[in-house]
């Protein structure tokens, strides 16, 4: 479902920088910039809302889903529940942990199966009243250690207790104060259950990068600061959300903001980006904006309340790992990207299927509940997510690059992992780019992988596949295609 006319139109506005004929020198160094890397992932909820839309995720569905998850092989996983929809009965406001289970401890099973880390948690409490509840603090936990040491779930590491506690479309309204008080309460409730507080953390403080509510006290920096001074001891891993604007993010604009933020964290801790996606409503990005407002209007199954309607177009399959590669080179350990399918949730989480979160890779409902089976196709995007997934694993050390005069548009990110090497360049421009790569090692018989649009190389299941030349030696001559993604990698199946 790419719109060719659309990208033919909007891409050379979209790539500011012109194309030159030198050639550009990069240089990877042995220098590691960010050491144990957590991983990059993706957003996958357990389809809470899938029953009330008339069709839970069947057995062939799951079994595509974890197809297409073994072959991204994400670094970790965030997953988010409504209680509502899983342990709390709000018909009787009883607490029924075996209600509605199966679709979690499906997806829990997996990711403990395959070593997944997940970062778990709950995007508000059942209703809005029980914000400051010990009642939901008391189910929530019970729940908790009933999937770590019950049902031995060991992948969930951490623990998010509130989705965007800064937002004024959170039940908190931007209140740190309440943020933190229940932050505290969780923490001592959790320490009631042995063994539970040496399993798992808390993550947070789960706040919207570049954002500030005039509710709050506090911004994105404030909400990080005041974590930092008054919760560093209960805090496992800091996480923060990410939606930036295309213009913002591929001017070079975004690494520093983010470097910003990791200089706030103690340097013993990890930070993560939560949730990572791109919205078009700065100035900047208008032409995107208006193409998105177009697809919306009439759309048979999303209002466009909460969605991306760019995810079908070649040019997000640039955008989502230029993101990933700002993430790796400025201090962050991990992003999930929002999301995996758009069969996920509805606009607040409604329990019915007339305006979904459309941000997929696919919509594994596409035939049974919207009756357009194209939808469970996959898109563009998973081709190069999956690489930053598949080839920059859990516990790889990212290293300094340095690119040579000539730079503008092109950005890299290079890892090594047990003595192998990944190195991937993103061009920007609307020419082709050549550039040499210096490594600090030799590589020998590297696959290449390249994303360029109308040449995917790909297996019989439409995943990504390497090209037939190889790379060799410590360095390495790419022609880049406009607007295109190489990855050059020596790790191999066993990554």
């Amino acid at each position: 479902m790419i719109l060719k006319k659309f990208a033919a139109l909007i891409l050379p506005v979209l790539a500011s920088c012109t194309g030159t004929s030198d050639t550009i020198t990069v240089e990877v160094t042995d220098e590691v910039i960010n050491a144990g890397y957590i991983g990059n992932g993706v957003e996958w909820d357990p389809y809470d809302e899938a029953e009330s839309w008339g069709a839970p995720v069947s057995d062939a569905d799951w079994d595509k889903l974890f197809s297409r998850l073994d072959y991204m092989r994400p670094g970790y996983v965030r997953c988010m529940i409504n209680s509502p929809f899983r342990y709390y009965n709000a018909e009787n406001g009883k607490y029924e942990p075996d209600r509605n289970s199966v679709s979690l401890e499906r997806l829990l099973k997996y990711c403990t199966d395959r070593g997944i880390m997940v970062v778990y948690g709950e995007y508000n409490p059942p209703h809005w009243e029980m914000k400051e509840s010990q009642q939901w603090i008391d189910m929530s936990v019970d729940y908790l250690n009933r999937l770590v040491n019950e049902k031995g779930f060991s992948c969930i590491k951490h623990f998010v207790i509130f989705n965007e506690p800064d937002g004024n479309w959170a039940s908190t309204n931007g209140d740190f104060d309440l943020w933190l008080s229940m932050a505290k309460r969780f923490h001592a409730k959790m320490a009631e259950y042995p063994g539970l507080l040496d399993k798992v953390s808390l993550a947070g403080p789960d706040a919207v990068a570049d954002y500030r509510n005039r509710n709050s006290k506090f911004g994105t920096d404030g909400w990080l600061e005041q974590t930092v001074l008054k919760a560093d001891s209960i805090i496992g891993l800091y996480d923060i959300h990410s939606y930036p604007g295309q213009a913002q993010v591929r001017s070079g604009e975004y690494g520093p903001l983010l470097a910003s933020y990791r200089e706030l964290i103690p340097a013993d801790k990890k930070i993560v980006l939560g949730e990572a996606g791109y919205k078009y409503w700065r100035e900047a990005d208008s032409l995107l904006m208006a193409e998105y407002n177009r697809r919306v209007e009439g759309h048979p199954f999303t209002r466009g309340s909460d969605c991306n309607m760019l995810v079908y177009d070649y040019f997000y399959g640039i955008d989502m790992p230029l993101l990933a590669i700002e993430v790796m080179n400025n201090g962050f350990s991990g992003v999930a990207a929002w999301m995996l399918d758009d069969a996920m949730h509805s606009q607040g989480d409604s329990g019915k299927p007339q305006d979904i979160k459309l941000w997929g890779m696919w919509n594994i409902l596409g035939d049974e509940v919207f009756n357009d089976a194209s939808q469970e196709e996959i898109r563009p995007w998973f081709y190069t997510w999956s690489l930053v997934c598949r080839y920059f694993p859990a516990g790889c050390d990212i290293l300094k690059t340095s690119v040579g005069d000539g730079n503008d548009g092109i950005f890299t990110v290079a890892a090594r992992k047990d003595g192998k090497l990944t190195f991937a360049v993103i061009n920007l421009n609307d020419s082709q780019r050549d550039v040499t790569v210096k490594l600090p090692q030799s590589v020998k018989d590297a696959d290449i992988f390249r994303y360029e649009e109308g040449n995917l190389n790909t297996d019989a299941n439409g995943y990504p596949a390497p090209a037939d030349d190889k790379a060799d030696g410590d360095k390495v001559s790419l022609s880049l295609a406009p607007q295109s993604m190489t990855l050059i990698t020596e790790l191999k199946d066993k990554v």
